[in-house]
């Protein structure tokens, strides 16, 4: 480890990324120094930290971002055909598709997590373990419509508010793992007439755009879908550029427009 040079690191780092994908290489590199600042961390001797702060540099213009959109009309297709596939998986997405939770989390939910009546039923959605190590889970208030909310009680019925919300038709828990629902999704995308390759993923990208040009603020979109506004300005930095037009707008001087008289008032019974 003392002896480690810059180039050489860099060097290794410019051969992967001859046969591997930027993206990748940078994952890779990501990997190796928090290997090399876990390894400095438990010895002092290596104090040559800048060698792999430098030399494994991220590439740039790796994050090439993917997201499929899906418009309303489409998402409620979506929802409908996995409802006729099967009701309780029908459940499942149309949480996903309202609260753009991952499904980790949809599957971490209690029947405790629905609150709420009238006009403000939510969810205390818990948080993803995506992230650092040892990451805490916390449980953030997000708002879903009353339709749904209906739902979820009839579906909870009298169960514990310690037990999973969202079940199985067998009335066994879903799992997180993409096979438990890899497979209904996509009978539920080929019965919508979609494209094949649209994944749940989906409807976690539509759910933040929807938001973003709702007005929403990025951070409570963020508090609300757990990530970072950074994160939301890297990935959906197009649909913020349209919707910030559209606010921007609102406020544009156009010296063309006659201003009306501030002196100007309306009579009763009159005509102005």
């Amino acid at each position: 480890m003392a002896l480690l040079a810059s180039r050489e690191l860099e060097r290794w780092r410019d051969n992967l990324a001859t046969k591997l994908e930027p993206a990748t290489v940078n994952r890779t590199t990501r990997i190796l120094k928090a290997a090399c600042n876990l390894a400095a961390s438990h010895d002092e001797r290596i104090v040559n930290g800048n060698a792999w702060r430098n030399g494994l540099k991220s590439l740039p213009g790796a994050h090439k971002p993917r997201n499929v959109i899906l418009t309303d009309q489409e998402v409620r297709v979506v929802i409908d055909a996995a409802r006729a596939i099967d009701p309780a998986f029908g459940l499942l997405i149309e949480v996903a598709a309202t609260t753009g939770a991952r499904v980790s989390q949809l599957v971490a939910l209690e029947v405790g997590d629905l609150k709420g009546n009238g006009d403000g039923p939510r969810l205390m959605m818990p948080s993803s373990r995506k992230g650092h190590a040892g990451k805490q889970i916390t449980r953030r208030p997000v708002p879903i419509p009353g339709s749904l909310a209906a739902q979820l009680r009839e579906a909870a019925g009298d169960r514990d508010a310690s037990a999973p919300l969202l079940l199985r038709s067998d009335s066994k828990p879903w799992s997180a793992t993409s096979a438990d629902h890899r497979r209904p999704f996509e009978a539920a995308v080929a019965r919508a007439g979609l494209d094949p390759s649209v994944t749940a993923y989906a409807l976690r990208h539509s759910c933040a755009v929807r938001q973003i040009l709702s007005g929403a603020p990025l951070r409570a979109i963020a508090a609300a879908l757990d990530t970072s506004t950074k994160e939301l300005e890297r990935t959906y930095s197009a649909f913020i550029s349209d919707h910030a037009d559209a606010v921007l707008r609102k406020g544009l001087l156009d010296v063309a427009q006659p201003v009306a008289a501030d002196n100007v008032v309306t009579l009763p019974g009159r005509r102005s």
